[in-house]
């Protein structure tokens, strides 16, 4: 089974828990891949610099500037901070954004009622090119710096780019999505994190999200994990890195 983790930035920008990870990725290589966001660093950036960070829904709108920076972050210090504690754990891992070797192609997204920026929606993903490392002992670690077919630089949702990649992936392998986030799983109860919901179906999320317990970043991962399992991957998962095979199971 292939193993697709997305993991966020606050976990990148912990050395001391982004080693743990890795130490637990050691028991799935080299059938992994990792993918990886970095919002929270690209947001510290921002705040030196005096700019403002903009969301909609748990995710970025994207100016020209945001994107530039988003660009340097999550492709340059998060991309690498990942793979250079890969390699310290004796693992091969190739660090890419989602435009190199057109793993991701995106599109901008159009403004029907929202200008996202420069926000790019998912067209296609080139599963033989991250096939092609992972049979020679590669593991692909992915950051969602997209781009279009005209070669505009494109910053895609990182859950987004999981998912899709996970769906993929599924039509060689039998593939297990995991998002990987500061949380042991999804919460009923926000402050308290023994309120693990180890199972979720439909029916419950919609219950939750309409009762307000279900709402900002926590939506996309979700809307993302159902639209996963319907294309074809056998499990998605969401958990902490130090219980990658715990937390929340999501089914129908």
């Amino acid at each position: 089974m292939i193993k697709v983790i997305k993991i966020g930035g606050k976990l990148i920008e912990d050395d001391k828990v982004l080693g743990c990870l890795c130490d637990k990725l050691s028991a799935y290589y080299p059938h992994c891949v990792l993918v990886h966001g970095g919002g929270s660093m690209a947001g510290q950036l921002s705040s030196r610099l005096g700019m403002e960070t903009k969301m909609h829904e748990g995710r970025r709108i994207t100016d020209e500037a945001t994107l530039e920076i988003t660009v340097m972050t999550y492709a340059g210090l998060a991309n690498k901070k990942i793979v250079s504690c890969l390699l310290s754990k004796k693992m091969v891992a190739c660090g890419l954004s989602g435009c190199d070797m057109g793993v991701v192609v995106s599109h901008k997204r159009s403004n029907s009622g929202m200008d996202w920026g420069f926000v790019g929606d998912i067209d296609t993903v080139n599963e033989k090119m991250l096939a092609l490392l992972l049979e020679n002992g590669i593991m692909p670690v992915i950051s969602p710096i997209t781009c279009s077919p005209a070669g505009q630089l494109l910053n895609t949702n990182a859950d987004s780019v999981a998912s899709a990649v996970a769906i993929a992936l599924s039509r060689r392998y039998e593939t297990e999505l995991v998002y990987c986030f500061d949380k042991p799983g999804v919460l009923k109860d926000a402050e308290d994190n023994s309120s693990v919901i180890p199972q979720m179906d439909r029916e419950t999320y919609d219950v939750l999200r309409k009762e307000g317990y279900i709402h900002s970043g926590m939506l996309p991962k979700l809307e993302n994990a159902f639209k996963t399992l319907e294309s074809g991957v056998k499990k998605v998962r969401l958990t902490s890195p130090e219980n990658p095979d715990g937390g929340t199971v999501i089914g129908f």
